[in-house]
C-alpha cells in the first residue's frame, strides 16, 4: 500500500534571499544551475503526489528533503531523513523516472555513462562517480543526512526522483548499485 506524500517545492538561483515558493501541484522549473531544494512530509493525502512511502520504516509525519545544486563542473546532492525509523542504515540513489505509486514506477538508476543492460548491476556502470549514491544511517531520532558531489550534470528530463531503498548499496560484480527494495520516493525534477 502506497502513502502519498505532500511536496513543497523551492528553487532559487543560489542566494540565500532568491527563494521562490510553489504550491506542491504546480511544478516549478527545473534547471539544474539553480540550487534545487525538495521537502516532502509523509502523510495519508489522496491528492496528486509528488513523492511516495511504501514501508513503514518511513512513517507518516516524517520527511524527506533533497537538494542539488552546481558544484564545479559537477552537481552537488544531499538528502536529509527526519522522523523516520530510527538507528537504520538507508540506500538512496538518484532515479530516471517521477514517483508513482508502484514502488518500479520510477524507474532504474540514473546513469552519466549508460550501462546498455538496465538495471545495471555492472561495477564498470554501477558505481558512485557514475550513479548518484547518497546511503546514510539515522540516529536515535530518524535523522540521517547524506551528500555527495559528482563531476558532472544530469541530462535534462532523465533524472526525475531520489528513491529510498532498505539498506546501503551494495558494490560487487553482479550486485553493484543494489539496496534491496524500494521504501520510499521522492520527485526531484518535473
Amino acid at each position: 500500500m502506497a502513502v502519498v506524500l505532500s511536496a513543497v517545492v523551492v528553487s532559487g538561483c543560489g542566494g540565500d534571499d532568491a527563494t521562490n515558493s510553489a504550491p506542491a501541484d504546480v511544478p516549478a522549473t527545473a534547471d539544474i544551475n539553480d540550487v534545487r531544494t525538495v521537502t516532502a512530509t509523509f502523510s495519508n493525502d489522496a491528492g496528486p503526489a509528488e513523492a511516495f512511502t511504501y514501508d513503514d520504516a518511513l512513517p507518516i509525519g516524517g520527511y524527506a528533503e533533497v537538494t542539488i545544486g552546481p558544484a564545479g563542473e559537477g552537481t552537488e546532492f544531499t538528502l536529509t531523513l527526519d522522523g523516520v525509523e530510527a538507528d537504520r542504515e538507508f540506500g538512496a540513489h538518484l532515479h530516471t523516472n517521477p514517483c508513482g505509486p508502484d514502488p518500479g514506477d520510477s524507474g532504474p538508476h540514473y546513469q552519466d555513462v549508460l550501462d546498455p543492460v538496465q538495471p545495471s548491476t555492472d561495477p564498470e556502470y554501477a558505481n558512485p562517480e557514475n550513479e548518484v549514491w547518497l546511503d546514510l544511517t539515522t540516529d536515535g531520532t530518524g535523522h540521517g543526512h547524506s551528500e555527495t558531489s559528482v563531476g558532472w550534470t544530469p541530462r535534462t528530463g532523465e533524472a526525475n526522483s531520489v528513491v529510498i531503498h532498505e539498506k546501503h548499496t551494495m558494490t560487487g560484480p553482479g550486485e553493484a548499485g543494489m539496496a534491496g527494495d524500494r521504501l520510499g520516493c521522492v520527485d526531484v525534477l518535473p
